[in-house]
């Protein structure tokens, strides 16, 4: 995954400063070695980690950080917001047109991942928006470029036009504008040719089109497995067009993460999107400030909370809250809980996103196995109805046959029993304000240490709080009756 390596040595960096009561000059100067070290490993830009170190050094060698309380949190601080600053501040969004069709055009090199990343971008566009993309078909010269971008639209239900590979593609992009209009598609997506390598004449032919489509978005996709090749690659389309964006593909893969910190610093040209998976929806607007968070270990929450606003069911979750402040959660509720957070993605991704967990190493460790989902489920399913609603009726010869049902060994059966009831419990004492079940589940430890523990505590205190105002309403009412 990307950032692992960079995440890592970074918080060891951090790690030291914290063990020590007082930080020196010269644990600051030790400190700034290693993060120079760390991200010049992770291939960032040389004349961008300069920069940031020098940054960094200066502001947190003030008085005020060095004799003040907790100098390694305020050091944290000054990296996380530096970082930051570093990808951009915050996220920009997708520039639209006054009026008419907002017409992005996607510029990019060959394996980069254009045309799929158009399908995602179209899908999310379809999604959010509600919008009514069409595609133009522009790349004439690689084989298979237009089925390819046909089999993409077909599987999320956009419309494609094209005019063979034997027109200009300047033609074919006139014409599908005034297709577009005609049937008042209000986003225009132009899949453009790509080359192995930037040459003249692949520029020209997109200055063309540039010039006959005046696109509202440039979008640049880049790989960013290619490290600062991608960075070499913005500057010179950049140079040629002027983007408006770019787009980071493969950012799930096996990546150092230096071209997401370079290219903004490098180009002025912000980061819109990255794309952290193969499947249609796994394109993500980029927030510098979440990603600096997670490069640092400190998770993402608020992409966490998004994608559990997107995928679980409000009523189906209210519903759950209160059969466990009952006691009443039973296999059935497993089961949906399980297929629910399926839909949020790969669980290494979900828990890499919760505060303190790159911070805990029993945590960081656990082996996340896809498969062990499924295999939950199965045990589930050779379950009787009335098992599945009285998980009380679990005794030894009951086990050994859902054994034998599911096709797993009995202790796997037996660990996901106890799995269920320590959940179950845990679940009751956090919806009834005891956070002690969440510490248990963690092996004692809250996440994030006394930072997660007081995160912890202060929701326990607001869920009581809560529950205190509804029983006063309540009353209240009662009274008036």
């Amino acid at each position: 995954m990307a950032f692992e390596g960079l995440t890592e040595r970074l918080q060891k960096a951090m790690e030291k400063l914290r063990r020590k009561p007082k930080v020196t000059e010269a644990d600051l100067r030790e400190t700034m070695r290693e993060i120079r070290l760390a991200l010049l490993d992770a291939d960032v830009n040389f004349a961008v980690v300069k920069d940031f170190v020098k940054t960094v050094r200066k502001k947190a060698m003030g008085a005020e950080v060095l004799k003040g309380l907790n100098p390694a949190q305020q050091i944290v601080k000054i990296v996380n917001d530096e970082l930051t600053k570093l990808m951009g501040d915050e996220a920009v969004p997708l520039a639209k047109a006054a009026q008419g069709p907002t017409i992005i055009m996607m510029v990019g090199l060959q394996g980069a991942g254009k045309t799929t990343t158009a399908g995602k971008l179209a899908l999310r566009l379809k999604d959010k928006q509600h919008a009514r993309p069409l595609f133009i078909a522009a790349d004439v010269y690689r084989p298979a470029a237009i089925t390819q971008l046909k089999q993409v639209a077909s599987s999320i239900g956009v419309p494609v036009f094209d005019e063979g590979t034997d027109v200009d593609p300047v033609k074919i992009v006139e014409d599908g504008l005034a297709q577009a209009r005609d049937n008042k598609n209000n986003y225009v997506i132009i899949d453009t040719a790509g080359r192995l390598q930037i040459d003249e004449k692949l520029m020209n032919e997109l200055a063309r089109i540039k010039d006959v489509a005046q696109p509202n978005e440039i979008l640049l996709v880049v790989d960013a497995m290619t490290g600062q090749n991608a960075v070499n690659t913005a500057e010179g389309f950049d140079s040629k067009l002027d983007i408006t964006g770019v787009v980071l593909t493969k950012l799930d893969g096996d990546t150092r993460g230096g071209a997401a910190m370079s290219i903004r610093a490098v180009t002025g040209k912000p980061i819109k999107f990255v794309g952290e998976g193969e499947k249609m929806d796994d394109l993500d607007i980029f927030h510098p400030d979440r990603m600096a968070s997670r490069i640092l270990g400190m998770g993402d929450m608020m992409t966490l909370i998004e994608k559990a606003q997107q995928n679980f069911d409000e009523e189906q979750a209210q519903e759950t809250m209160d059969k466990m402040r009952a006691n009443t959660f039973d296999y059935n509720d497993f089961v949906d809980q399980l297929d629910q957070v399926n839909k949020m993605g790969s669980l290494e991704k979900i828990m890499k996103m919760i505060p303190g967990v790159a911070n805990n190493p029993a945590l960081q460790n656990m082996q996340l196995d896809p498969k062990q989902m499924g295999h939950m489920k199965a045990i589930v399913m050779s379950m009787t109805p009335e098992e599945r609603q009285n998980p009380d009726l679990m005794n030894p010869s009951r086990r050994r046959r859902l054994a034998a049902g599911a096709g797993r060994p009995i202790v796997e059966v037996n660990r996901m029993i106890k799995q269920f009831n320590q959940m179950r419990k845990m679940m009751k004492q956090v919806t009834n304000g005891n956070m002690s079940g969440m510490a248990n589940l963690f092996g004692g430890q809250m996440p994030g240490g006394k930072m997660g523990q007081m995160a912890m505590n202060s929701m326990a205190r607001n869920a009581k709080k809560a529950q205190k105002r509804k029983y006063r309403k309540l009353r209240k009412l009662r009274r008036r009756r």
